[in-house]
């Protein structure tokens, strides 16, 4: 797997850009504060070679007095500085991390539909929140343990070799060979920390695919099948997590030697220091302070250079993703779209899914405004290919596709989409009321503009039936309504688009007669002065379009309206009209 350490620092440095001055303030307060830290135990041991020396006891307790004042004033002083760097790193950690969530979510959704098609929806999610936990953990390690672990260290190693040379040397020496070992183990077990963040965003990807599919998990008996898959993919997780826990474990057992071995090493040499008067009795509390106080932090070293490889490890996926371009972009120069007339022209294209399987070959079609067509043939044949290639979810490899004669690669996305309303053959609806889906073509439209569009869609009368009406909520993907109520949820949010260009996607397929009759009625309104394509299987529900364009592999075979293709004998549009019609056209 590919690296992206460095890469996941400059994303992460770049949302701290906006806040320098706190990050600044926090790191020097950070410092100094360790500096009191260090000072301390100094005016301890001169509080404890006062108590040991030799003279009148009235004499020393002003002088201890006087040492404890100052004690208090270097700890208030230590007290304030950590206040301050907790406030700020607060701020920044804060709104970096929002910032951080806001880059993610905006990056994500520019990506195209292929590549959501080829993503797990939950594995997305835990990557985003993986990349934001990290950037806490990382920024916590850095301000409240790398740092304060550095200037401790540093400092109490400068002291001690004030004290003696042989003290400074020997925490030294054992310092940067406890790091050196930490290190070493801990890019060791990275490998495994990679794996097992890798099976983790596997789990979550089996979690969500067989929730988002519990239906067909029921019905085609496959609850023992999924229980075994995602219990293989469970075990590998959890036995890889049990062998680094052992690791961890086996690890901490050497330095705890490790340690036991500084503190008793160092006190037998302090002991000779002492017998040769070349160190006082206070200079045991100094030493005492300083080599527990180094052993704590370096203790935790070892940990922290783990979490750190950890969190690197669960926040590269995501980098991975900052790193990977959008497949459909906007150009530098390009303009908002401007509808005029909704005439559109698809002029010699041509397109392949995955650069192998053609589906589209020199395809050349021409509607004019405020027409409308209806695009028939077999499933595969490449009537929402050619849908797709318009709303510009794929891009085409050859040719151009043009809006009123703009070039819809030389336009914004976002203006090419406003200017096109949609309605599924499966409509998904987000999971708010009813009102914010239908409202979502267009935000600020107010509630009788609401109502109305669902009115035109016949959708008031179910929705008037919910004890909450509009603001009723429907469910993750809409599932607490039927097909039908879908779809007429869809149709009123197209209605109050109100885009002059419309794109019908079997728009009735899901309801019955009865209620087909009423949304052809709403459609008839809802289409008129619009350029609309419908895609359509069932011949019966574009009997009345303008143009019918039959494709077949990928071109056009027939076009004409519904009585002219009829006339053609042993035509392909009329040969699926009589495997659809029966007897009835006879």
């Amino acid at each position: 797997m590919q690296s992206y350490r460095k890469q996941t620092f400059r994303v992460y440095l770049r949302h701290l850009g906006k806040y320098k001055l706190t990050v600044v303030v926090a790191m020097v307060a950070t410092i100094v504060a360790q500096v009191a830290n260090i000072i301390g135990p100094l005016f301890y041991k001169d509080f404890f070679n006062v108590l040991t020396d030799a003279g009148d006891l009235s004499g020393k307790v002003p002088v201890l007095q006087h040492i404890l004042i100052k004690i208090l004033l270097l700890y208030f002083i230590g007290w304030v500085l950590w206040r301050t760097a907790t406030f700020c790193a607060s701020y920044w950690q804060a709104h970096a991390e929002e910032d951080i969530y806001n880059s993610c979510f905006s990056y994500l959704h520019k990506h195209s539909i292929n590549f959501f098609n080829s993503n797990f929806v939950g594995s997305l999610v835990k990557k985003v929140n993986r990349f934001a936990d990290t950037f806490m953990g990382i920024s916590d390690i850095f301000m409240w343990d790398i740092l304060t672990l550095f200037v401790f260290l540093s400092l109490s190693i400068i002291v001690l070799f004030q004290r003696n040379i042989w003290l400074g040397l020997g925490l030294l020496v054992w310092s940067v060979v406890y790091m050196i070992v930490s290190y070493s183990y801990s890019i060791y077990k990275l490998r495994y920390d990679i794996k097992k963040a890798a099976l983790s965003s596997k789990m979550v990807g089996i979690l969500a695919d067989t929730f988002t599919n519990q239906l067909n998990v029921k019905l085609f008996t496959g609850y023992q099948r999924e229980m075994k898959y995602f219990g293989r993919v469970n075990n590998d997780y959890h036995t890889l997590r049990l062998k680094t826990w052992n690791m961890d474990n086996t690890f901490e057992a050497v330095q705890a030697l490790f340690s036991i071995g500084l503190e008793i090493g160092i006190f037998f040499l302090a002991i000779h220091l002492w017998q040769t008067n070349v160190i006082t009795i206070g200079d045991f509390f100094l030493i005492q302070a300083y080599i527990l106080g180094v052993i704590m932090r370096l203790w935790n070293f070892a940990r922290i250079i783990r979490r750190f490889y950890e969190y690197m490890a669960n926040a590269e996926e995501m980098t991975e993703i900052f790193e990977t371009p959008h497949e459909l972009s906007d150009s530098l120069q390009a303009k908002n779209l401007t509808v005029s007339e909704g005439r559109i022209v698809f002029q010699d294209i041509t397109f392949n899914y995955n650069q192998t399987r053609r589906i589209i070959s020199r395809f050349n079609l021409e509607i004019n405004p405020g027409e409308k067509i209806a695009l028939v043939g077999s499933s595969g044949s490449g009537k929402s290919t050619i849908v797709n290639l318009l709303l510009r979810v794929f891009d085409v490899e050859r040719g151009h596709i043009l809006i009123d004669g703009q070039k819809i690669e030389t336009v914004t996305q976002e203006s090419l989409w406003q200017n096109i309303a949609m309605v599924n053959q499966d409509p998904i609806l987000f999971h708010r009321t009813l009102a914010e889906n239908i409202r979502y073509g267009r935000p600020n439209a107010t509630e009788i503009e609401v109502i109305k569009a669902a009115r035109l869609a016949h959708a008031h009368e179910f929705i008037s039936t919910f004890n909450d009406g509009y603001k009723t909520y429907v469910g993750e993907r809409g599932v607490k309504l039927s097909g039908g109520e879908r779809q007429r949820v869809a149709i009123a949010r197209a209605i109050l688009k109100n885009a002059p260009i419309l794109i019908l996607d079997e728009a009735t397929s899901s309801l019955d007669s009865e209620s087909e009759h009423l949304i052809q009625d709403a459609l008839s309104n809802l289409m008129r002065d619009k350029t609309v394509i419908v895609i359509a299987h069932r011949l019966s529900t574009i009997m009345k379009m303008d143009r019918i364009v039959m494709i077949d592999d990928g071109k056009i075979v027939e076009q004409g309206t519904h009585q002219e293709l009829l006339k053609i004998r042993g035509g392909l549009y009329r040969s699926h009209w009589e495997r659809q019609a029966g007897g009835f056209i006879n």
